[in-house]
């Protein structure tokens, strides 16, 4: 199976800590951030990841290489020009996934700022079996930007900070998940992405959701999950690991 690590990200939040190296080699309790989600792809079942990388990119190759790629085929994708955000990096990175190799099979892409217990390969399971287009970790938690699913935890609309919803589609009923930054996708999607330049993802996920396609929830409510943009949010990570609340 394959992945893709987002992994270009300037790491604004954590500053003063990232004038010196990229977000993805910020430690928690003495491992990268790089590390631990190569880890987790890897003890899921994934073989080959393609990384992009933007801020001190030669960083990250050369720490990959002292690593020998954590024993996977690792591929690098440069955005050395422009951030193209999330949506702009997995279009510049489809080829990878379009490869013979890859047999149509679904694939994962996760932030790497992102720390988890999210079982994924039940997550891949349940992508597979309802045949979606991508399925959507989530949670419901406090976030600014809320995505809306309907009665099937289909993708429906979204709500940005304080504003109304927006629906892309009319439902009867609907609810508010925050989403955890991890995604499995089907080949299938990458043709569709007609947006070009820096865009995210999400954005191609409410326009086809909107044309009726299917982009499912996957509810994550009991497992841990930490956004690391922040130096605290490193600090509480690692005691978190230490205190076990974290495996």
């Amino acid at each position: 199976m394959k992945a893709m690590v987002l992994a270009a990200g300037l790491g604004t939040r954590l500053r003063p800590l990232t004038d010196s190296r990229p977000k993805a080699l910020m430690e928690v309790a003495g491992r990268t951030l790089l590390e631990i989600t190569l880890t987790r792809l890897r003890e899921s079942g994934v073989t080959e990841v393609i990384v992009n990388v933007h801020h001190f990119a030669d960083m990250v190759v050369e720490y990959l290489k002292a690593k020998n790629n954590f024993g996977m085929r690792i591929e690098i994708s440069r955005e050395d020009d422009l951030l193209l955000d999330t949506g702009g990096g997995l279009k510049k990175a489809a080829w990878f996934f379009l490869e013979n190799t890859s047999k149509g099979e679904p694939f994962i892409l996760h932030n790497v700022d992102v720390i988890s217990n999210i079982d994924l390969t039940h997550m891949v399971q349940v992508h597979t079996q309802s045949e979606a287009l991508a399925t959507l970790a989530v949670q419901h938690r406090e976030s600014s930007r809320q995505l809306l699913f309907d009665d099937a935890i289909q993708l429906c609309g979204r709500k940005p900070g304080r504003e109304p919803p927006s629906m892309i589609r009319p439902v009867q009923n609907f609810q508010e998940m925050a989403f955890a930054g991890i995604h499995v996708i089907s080949p299938r999607l990458l043709p569709m992405i007609q947006e070009d330049g820096v865009f995210s993802i999400i954005d191609v996920y409410l326009r086809l959701a909107g044309q009726g396609e299917k982009i499912m929830a996957f509810p994550a409510d009991g497992s841990y999950w930490r956004d690391l943009g922040r130096p605290e949010d490193l600090k509480q990570a690692a005691d978190d690991l230490k205190q076990g609340t974290l495996r």
